[in-house]
This record gives C-alpha cells, sequence and structure tokens, in this order.
C-alpha cells in the first residue's frame, strides 16, 4: 500500500499536513518580526525645549484657571466648554481620586525640541502625549508655553 497516496481526498497526505505547518509557522514568524520593527516610542528620546508647572483650579462660576505652580499667578482662564482641556484633566484628577491623592501636587507642561507637548502628573505619574489628539486640540496647552526670555546685549561704552 502506498502510503503517501491521498485518494483525491485533501488532508489526508501526511506531507500536505506538514506543508501547511510548516506555512503557518512563516506567517507567524514574519508577523513577529514585523511587530517587533515597530516598537520603539520616539516620544522617549526627543529632547524637552521648555518646561512649566502648572496647577488647575476650577472656579465657581465653572471656568478653569490655570495657575503657575511656583508663583501661583493665574496664567489664563478657560471659560465656557473647553471639552478637551476639561476632558484631559478629568482623567488626571480621576487617577489622582483613586489612589487618594488631592488636586494640591502641580502638573509638569513639557515641550520637545520636536514640537510634541506631555502633560505629567508627577504624583501619579501619569503621563499623556497631547500631539496625539491633533493640532487644533494641543493649541489648548501649547498657549502655556512659558514667554521666551528676552536677550540682552551687552551695552556699549
Amino acid at each position: 500500500m502506498n502510503t503517501l497516496a491521498n485518494n483525491g481526498m485533501p488532508g489526508r497526505h501526511a506531507l500536505t499536513g506538514w506543508i501547511f505547518v510548516g506555512f503557518l509557522s512563516s506567517v507567524f514568524l514574519v508577523v513577529a518580526f514585523l511587530r517587533g520593527q515597530g516598537m520603539e516610542i520616539p516620544q522617549d528620546h526627543s529632547p524637552v525645549s521648555w518646561q512649566r508647572t502648572l496647577r488647575f483650579e476650577d472656579r465657581p462660576n465653572g471656568d478653569v484657571a490655570v495657575m503657575d505652580g511656583k508663583s501661583a499667578v493665574e496664567i489664563t482662564r478657560y471659560a465656557g466648554e473647553q471639552g478637551f482641556v476639561r476632558g484631559i484633566l478629568r482623567t488626571l484628577a480621576r487617577e489622582r481620586m483613586r489612589r487618594g491623592i488631592g488636586s494640591g501636587p502641580t502638573f509638569e507642561l513639557i515641550g520637545h525640541t520636536d514640537g510634541r507637548l506631555t502633560l505629567l502628573d508627577p504624583a501619579t505619574g501619569q503621563r499623556i502625549n497631547l500631539e496625539s489628539f491633533g493640532p487644533t486640540n494641543m493649541t489648548s496647552f501649547a498657549m502655556l508655553q512659558p514667554a521666551p526670555n528676552p536677550v540682552t546685549s551687552a551695552s556699549q561704552e
């Protein structure tokens, strides 16, 4: 009796099964290789261009005041809906509440040299990459960038 004959029926041939297993293994290896190629996170490699410590406070009229974390001076105020800003702040506040941390600790707004913005909560370690929400939403936080220090030239005598 010939053991390699499959009598016209698919899958009855032993070599067919091994070919299928080899093909499937090759597909898994290629997928694993390709997925491993895109795993590097570029956010951690970009140098910091500027950084600002901020505190966000709710006002009785529903506005959100943005205070400088060091001087406690109000930088700006978000009035009205401001859905994106409120959504980001709610996300960070929820994690603080879950951990039993109050609203006291400040946040860090970090501008990178490649134009990206990151909002970091040092109290929880939570990080939100604001550029992932698009340029329109990112500008809500980009306006909080500190004013550049004017360059003073040496006076001539």
